[in-house]
């Protein structure tokens, strides 16, 4: 117990140290020098770290009990079953199996003890946590614990993880580009989980795509839309999407990229007056809007604090945020800027936290993995895709409107608005590409200027 407090304690505080995170103060910060923030990536490895070494289980015994029960069965359910796992995390493993029916599948089973072992060690969190305030009273990282109570019995159960898979394949149905593995609910129960095996490459990994001829910016495009829609429009998101539960791979009948998400265990369930402020921040973020900026982030719990909020948010600089964060992509000079001044303030950060509503906790951790993805692809923060989050905040909030008036002329009017709206956005994202395509045509003809082919 001793070894497994000195690790979880040792993994935390590096996490913390390495992560970047740079705070607000009113005492002696002001708030032009936001250069350094790189909240996001700090929220999400804290988290990360945190529900890692709360069941630190990393491999199951072939001879342990779980493994045993299983094997027994084995014969009589399936064809063939590969002992060797295909991944293994920290709550259980996946092998590849095939039915009787020829059909392939994958079996994710649950670590043994893993139940038993998540409350002790969530006690042990909650006494490592109290520690560290009773030693910096500044810091509030309780909500950590909170966080870790509510949602890993909602990640144990198999069962609601089949459920929200089968929900979030529906509700993004007219994704073409998106599939979800199929579930067996017959063979499955809380414990372990039978699904469709789908095949495919990480979503990070641009060998496997250049190799497969799968377009880097398509998948980031569709990535964008997909999470846009989650947040935005019906308030379900999938919480965890780390490379290894975001494949990438073509469809085998049409050729068309696909990605495929797996790992429905952690999702946010965002209530209406939550998702209706975070359309209005991120709209306007994108449109550069300062004013209701402090508005909704203050909505939102953000106080005084609203400058370093917007900041996490978008991963930029104060100076990037008040220029306009869809004007130009992040550079080299900023991103140096925010690493050399990251993990200076940490006791704002952690009041922060300690005041967003807790629904914000899983979409700061979900904003900094897809950005993690980004930037491991080459393309972050571009353009397009704040336009792909601008559409659907449009759709989101002209829905509400609709759904809370009773005259037809209202409603009408409202859908006018909205088509005007997406009208507007359509025409400045062609704008932009035309201007691309103008900027290409010209370094080509330099290009061919500067080195013209031989007679």
């Amino acid at each position: 117990m001793a070894r497994k407090a000195l690790k979880l304690a040792s993994w935390t505080s590096m996490a913390l140290a390495a992560s970047g995170i740079y705070l607000y103060s009113n005492k002696y910060l002001d708030p032009n020098d936001f250069g350094a923030v790189r909240v996001g990536r700090a929220v999400a490895t804290t988290a990360v770290i945190s529900y890692d070494y709360l069941t630190s289980l990393k491999s199951v015994p072939y001879g342990s009990e779980e493994y045993l029960q299983l094997r027994s069965k084995i014969h009589d359910l399936f064809q063939s079953f590969d002992d060797t796992p295909l991944g293994t995390a920290s709550l259980a493993q996946v092998h590849k199996a095939v039915l009787h029916d020829g059909r392939t599948v994958a079996v994710k089973v649950q670590h043994p003890k893993v139940r038993a072992q998540s409350s002790k060690d969530i006690l042990l969190m909650e006494v490592l946590i109290l520690a560290v305030k009773q030693l910096f009273p500044e810091f509030e990282f309780m909500w950590l614990v909170d966080e870790a109570k509510k949602n890993l019995p909602l990640e144990l159960d198999f069962l609601n993880e089949g459920r929200n898979a089968e929900k979030v394949s529906q509700m993004l149905k007219h994704f073409d580009f998106l599939k979800v593995p199929r579930i067996h609910w017959d063979l499955s129960t809380e414990r372990v989980l039978l699904m469709e095996f789908v095949d495919g490459g990480q979503v990070n990994d641009r060998d496997y795509m250049e190799k497969n001829k799968i377009d880097v910016n398509e998948i980031s495009r569709h990535l964008g839309k997909m999470y846009s829609e989650m947040i935005f429009v019906n308030g379900f998101v999938h919480c965890d999407p780390h490379p290894g539960n975001v494949l990438v791979r073509k469809h085998p009948g049409t050729g068309k990229a696909e990605i495929v998400l797996l790992d429905h265990g952690l999702y946010q369930v965002l209530t209406e007056e939550f998702r209706l402020n975070y359309c209005h921040l991120w709209q306007s973020l994108i449109w550069t809007d300062m004013k209701r900026v402090k508005e909704y982030s203050q909505r939102l719990g953000a106080g005084d604090l609203y400058p370093l909020f917007a900041c996490m948010l978008t991963a930029r600089s104060w100076n990037s945020v008040n220029r306009g964060i869809s004007q130009a992509p992040v550079t080299a000079t900023e991103d140096l800027e925010i690493r050399n001044n990251a993990a200076n303030y940490l006791p704002q950060i952690s009041q922060l936290l300690n005041h967003v509503p807790r629904q914000m906790l899983l979409i700061l951790k979900t904003n900094d993995l897809l950005r993690g993805i980004e930037a491991a692809l080459g393309t972050r923060a571009s353009a397009s895709s704040f336009l792909n989050m601008s559409r659907c905040c449009i759709r989101a909030l002209a829905e509400h409107k609709k759904k809370n008036t009773c005259s037809f002329f209202r409603r009408t009017q409202i859908s006018f608005r909205e088509a005007f709206n997406l009208w507007q956005i359509n025409l400045h994202e062609l704008i932009l590409r035309v201007k691309g395509l103008k900027l290409a045509d010209r370094i080509l003809a330099l290009i061919c200027w500067l080195f013209p082919a031989p007679l």
